[in-house]
């Protein structure tokens, strides 16, 4: 045989399956070009250096994973759509002569061909996009970048090593496909109904069970510890249940409908149903998946659509002013009247050194304990407790809090007896009528005043909630604790003084930079006369471009991976209807002989698409309903409490996802239609 006759061949195997094969090399390019895209933002130098870079390089070396694994199995999933179209081609091969070796030669080139478009096609747009999408990260991370276009190396070899193996274990996957399988097997492969799921009753019931605990799941964690260990539990126990039910789901379904005569022997519904019940397992499996990535696009879009926008509120709530001093002190004794009021001359000092004035001040003194805490018993030494089966629910640190020090704090003139405290919780409810401290001899009653958690920026950015426990007499109730040290060696009783004030809103952010920089070495040479065990200042404006930097990563890691996953649903919804479309063909051809018109037609295919095409739609709009707590006490994690910002994105997230499913579907149906419609089946 000529040199040329195996490449002659797999282009023709390609253009004349163009309405497969082009709508897969195009996927194709546009998984190269969004990792190279992706690990071009990693490997950044000037994503690098900026402030808060750091972050962000790390999200995308983690997105460039997700998107290489997505990426490898999506296109088998893919390819398995092409090779069922293709294996009547392959057998016919066969059965003209050619061996199973010439076949694995004309696949060889094939994907020879698909690889070398993908890998040019994707690294050019790759390369062409690259600097729009820097400039479009350090937009949300609100910096300065040159304009400069630039190749990064490191990612053209990357990305040419991921997806030349993904295309090396494609090919390999269709030859054994091709291998094991007999001429005539190949033949008729297009014409084999598959047989539906054994026992599906009980496979759809377990699907329910299992997709019932999840939502149980889900709803009952009420602690966001919890909530972060029990997520990526209850994602695969929904991914597994929803194959369950719609594989199952969908067998039930046909079954149903064909048993209400009414209902199936009607024109509109009779082929429809038919055909789904026809390839109701794969039917089931395609619809799956399509749920399953609808829900993982509404999911991280929603969330970190939700932590963007809310990151101006999530700043405020970590750093409750523009400069925040937080003070550590020796003993009990130190935390006093007298200490609090030395610090804050030399903070005054400080401040008249250079010549600011402070505004909207937050000062309190505090002792703070982080420990494990359960039916209203605090165990500070949280090591050694949790050696007697506490659970990640029990972790809290508590707030002490002078009597005298809250009212004044909050202008109040609360009361207390020798043995009552108030108490509050910053994120939750306190549940119980008591309150001890291990060994600490003493149990107090929870006074029926209500206490108000005062502004801690540090209590914002713990993932455990912070107790606030104001005590009647502060230094004797405490003493006990203040020589206790954990197992480990750590001292149980941090002794703490905060002091936060605004600057004037006069003054640039360069200038308040300038006041931050100055404050530290000032108020440590005024403050070392004083028992100052540490010394620590923050400033709002500092960290804003650290804060940015996360959630603006997050959020654009979001986009990055919504687009991929949009790819996977697009193409999978196209598949499905193209592939049916095809398998279709002979029975409508059937039943237009027998008088079936084209309207007739354009009904049936409109019956199939609101019987089963949006279910997925609806299903992911359940997941998220019920995902919806559990991803709300996560994103408590990251400081984000507006509950009404979450919920409208989600609702904004959902209703545009729906909008373009829709039409995606409606695009989809009319290639189904354009292919069922032909005056005779290929």
């Amino acid at each position: 045989m000529k040199i040329g006759f195996y490449p002659k061949l797999a282009i023709d195997g390609l253009r004349k399956n163009r309405r497969m094969t082009l709508p897969y090399i195009l996927t194709c390019v546009g998984m190269v070009m969004m990792f190279y895209i992706v690990t071009f933002l990693h490997y950044s130098d000037s994503i690098t250096t900026m402030r808060g870079g750091s972050t962000m390089r790390m999200f995308m070396g983690l997105g460039s994973v997700v998107i290489g694994v997505f990426a490898c199995l999506f296109l088998f999933y893919t390819n398995a759509f092409l090779m069922r179209r293709r294996r009547r081609e392959f057998g016919l091969y066969n059965v003209l002569g050619m061996g199973k070796r010439n076949i694995a030669l004309i696949l060889f080139w094939e994907t020879l061909f698909v690889a070398f478009i993908a890998l040019s096609g994707g690294l050019t747009a790759g390369i062409v996009f690259s600097k729009l999408a820097e400039l479009g990260m350090v937009n949300i991370m609100r910096l300065n970048v040159d304009y400069k276009l630039t190749v990064s190396w490191d990612s053209v070899r990357a990305t040419l090593i991921t997806f030349g193996a993904i295309f090396i274990l494609l090919l390999l996957n269709s030859v054994r496909q091709v291998h094991f399988s007999g001429a005539l097997e190949l033949m008729k492969s297009e014409n084999v109904g598959e047989k539906p799921p054994r026992a599906n009753w009980a496979l759809g019931l377990l699907g329910v069970i299992v997709l019932g605990a999840a939502y149980w799941l889900a709803i009952s964690v009420k602690e966001p510890i919890s909530a972060m260990l029990w997520f990526f539990t209850a994602v695969i126990m929904v991914i597994v249940a929803t194959y369950l039910i719609m594989i199952s789901g969908s067998v039930l379904l046909c079954r149903v409908l064909q048993k209400n005569r009414r209902w199936y022997y009607m024109p509109a519904h009779f082929v429809s149903t038919s055909s789904m019940a026809y390839r109701m397992k794969r039917n089931g499996a395609g619809l799956a998946s399509i749920c399953i990535l609808a829900t993982m696009v509404l999911v991280m879009i929603s969330s970190t659509s939700s932590l963007f926008f809310g990151s101006e509120e999530a700043l405020s709530s970590r750093y409750a002013r523009d400069l925040n001093i937080d003070v550590r002190l020796e003993k009990v004794s130190d935390c006093a009247v007298e200490t609090a009021d030395m610090l804050r001359e030399a903070v005054h000092g400080a401040e008249k050194k250079l010549g600011v004035e402070e505004s909207d001040v937050i000062e309190y003194r505090c002792a703070m304990v982080s420990g494990l805490l359960k039916d209203g018993v605090l165990y500070p030494d949280a090591d050694e407790a949790a050696e007697n089966g506490f659970s990640y629910d029990d972790v809290c640190d508590v707030l002490f809090m002078p009597l005298e020090e809250y009212n004044r704090l909050n202008g109040t003139d609360a009361t207390l007896a020798a043995d009552e405290v108030m108490t509050v919780f910053r994120r939750s409810k306190y549940r119980y009528n008591s309150f001890t401290v291990e060994d600490l001899g003493k149990t107090f009653h929870v006074s029926d005043q209500k206490a108000v958690f005062p502004e801690n920026g540090l209590s914002a950015a713990t993932i455990a909630d912070t107790l606030l426990v104001v005590l009647p007499d502060f230094a004797n109730d405490l003493a006990p604790l203040e020589d206790r040290k954990t197992m480990n060696g750590y001292r149980v009783l941090s002794l703490r003084w905060f002091y936060d004030f605004n600057l004037p809103e006069t003054m640039s952010a360069e200038e308040k930079l300038s006041v931050y920089d100055n404050l530290y070495p000032l108020l440590s040479e005024a403050s070392s006369a004083t028992a100052v065990r540490a010394l620590t200042v923050e400033s709002l404006e500092w960290n804003r471009e650290d804060f940015y930097g996360t959630y603006g990563g997050l959020f654009y890691l979001g986009i990055v991976l919504s687009i991929v996953f949009l790819f996977g649903a697009v193409l999978i919804i196209y598949y499905k209807q193209i592939s049916e479309g095809y398998e279709d063909q002979a029975r409508f051809d059937i039943m237009r002989k027998v008088g079936m018109t084209k309207k007739e037609i354009r009904r049936s295919i409109n019956s199939q698409l609101l019987t089963v095409f949006y279910l997925p739609l609806a299903l992911a709009g359940l997941h998220m309903a019920f995902a919806f707590p559990m991803i709300r006490r996560l994103l408590m994690l990251f400081n984000l409490t507006n509950i009404g910002l979450f919920a409208v994105v989600t609702l904004i997230s959902y209703a545009v996802f729906a909008l373009f499913y829709a039409l995606v579907y409606r695009i989809t149906s009319n290639a189904y239609y354009n292919i069922v419609s032909e005056a005779r089946p290929e």
